[in-house]
């Protein structure tokens, strides 16, 4: 019987990494029934190297929460901490690298899916705009594409982690028989990237991310970035060349530049005020308004629900050392995963996972400037996937096996 929910739990979490494209919640279904299932198994429970700063993110949450004196509106943020299982279901159940590569096809396949629906989306807003008569970029700018999801946020955040593990796939894995589809697939992503026009993800994340991996794979490519994005802008359409220059020419409140500043303005102003506990967790919220600098009144045109900025984002609602907590988790990942990349390969198909976790984890700091990537329940789950195939990758780096849990799952089958 044993085996039998040893696999259960391993094909839920597969089920629940898949389906958060498509649905937050069949994945969070799945992700219940995929701890439960891990419970039951004889599958040791584990957690990755990353528990201390882990605990004191998550205790620095509720701390914030007990002063803020909004018990009943922060508790969002502890439930959230659902969420975090995944990094738990991911580390213990899978078990050899053919798995996680598995998983990055299956997600590059179903987000490609996503990003097909994407593009026709496009061709109808586009389509609408000639109908109405109405300039398709003031159109456009408030009625993104979304793909399969609900918020095109979400879903170019998404995309960018596909689309940089699949590009490390590409560049690195010593399996060749998905390669071609795979190329396909990149293109189609990355065309629905761009014509999602969410400037923090393919003017910032994403390039930060792919001169990482470029860097390691082919260093002439890096110097030879500038001019393929020069001549494809160049040779775009005219509504991309006008998003492109927005980010220092904006079309009035079309484009956010206004209000993202007024946000960095309160943010700031927040955390001064309460540096060590910030003012609770959902607080911003609810406290805007009041934080909100005199002089930026009337506020722009735009969401308030937080200030569109990781590092800003929890440092006012839970306090710097909170903040610290964060990024020390995130830092150690990467300095794991780098220190195992320097040892000598143990297991070449490592590199490409090894790799990609480090550029979809630069992709999001850097996006994270511009959005508050962390706090979206679909990007979260991805990035603890992320973080914990990372760890899996490094400790086979190190080992030079797959670990061995007593579980008679055949991996060799898995493509």
């Amino acid at each position: 019987m044993k085996p039998y929910v040893d696999r259960a739990a391993f094909y839920l979490t597969c089920g629940s990494l898949i389906s958060i494209l498509f649905s937050i919640a069949v994945s969070q279904i799945l992700l219940a029934l995929a701890l439960a299932a891990l419970l039951l198994s004889s599958t040791p429970i584990r957690l990755p190297p990353i528990k201390l700063p882990l605990a004191l993110f998550m205790a620095g949450t509720v701390s914030s929460l007990l002063a803020s004196g909004h018990m009943q509106q922060g508790m969002p943020q502890i439930r959230k901490f659902y969420v975090f299982f995944i990094l738990l279901v991911a580390y213990s159940t899978f078990r050899s690298l053919a798995e996680v590569r598995a998983i990055v096809l299956l997600w590059a396949g179903v987000a490609t899916l996503s990003a097909a629906r994407s593009i026709v989306q496009f061709w109808r807003v586009y389509q609408q705009s000639e109908e109405q008569g109405r300039r398709f970029y003031d159109l456009y700018v408030g009625a993104r594409i979304t793909g399969f999801m609900s918020h095109w946020m979400t879903f170019g955040g998404e995309e960018m982690i596909v689309l940089l593990l699949l590009a490390s796939y590409l560049f690195f894995s010593l399996e060749r028989r998905w390669k071609t589809a795979g190329w396909i697939c990149a293109a189609i992503l990355a065309v629905s990237m761009v014509l999602g026009f969410t400037r923090s993800i393919f003017l910032l994340g994403f390039p930060a991310g792919l001169l990482y991996l470029l860097w390691f794979w082919k260093k002439w490519l890096v110097a030879a970035a500038p001019a393929v994005v020069i001549i494809a802008l160049f040779l775009g359409p005219e509504a991309l060349q006008e998003r492109v220059f927005s980010v220092i020419q904006p079309h009035g409140e079309v484009d956010s530049n206004r209000h993202r500043s007024v946000l960095r303005e309160t943010g700031v102003l927040m955390i001064r005020a309460h540096p060590w506990l910030g003012i609770g967790p959902e607080q911003v919220k609810y406290q805007f308004d009041q934080w909100a600098p005199a002089d930026a009144r009337p506020l722009p045109e735009g969401f308030y629900g937080h200030l569109h900025n990781i590092y800003l984002q929890f440092a006012a609602e839970r306090g710097i050392p909170v903040l610290l907590a964060l990024l020390w988790l995130i830092a150690k990942a990467l300095w794991d995963y780098g220190r195992a990349l320097w040892r000598k390969p143990a297991a070449p198909e490592a590199r490409f996972i090894l790799h990609g976790a480090i550029a979809a984890i630069i992709a999001i700091l850097a996006e994270g400037f511009a959005e508050y990537n962390l706090g979206d329940s679909e990007v979260l789950t991805m990035f603890l996937a992320v973080v914990a195939f990372g760890y899996l990758a490094a400790e086979t780096q190190v080992n030079g096996n797959t670990r061995n849990t007593g579980n008679t799952r055949n991996t060799a089958t898995i493509p």
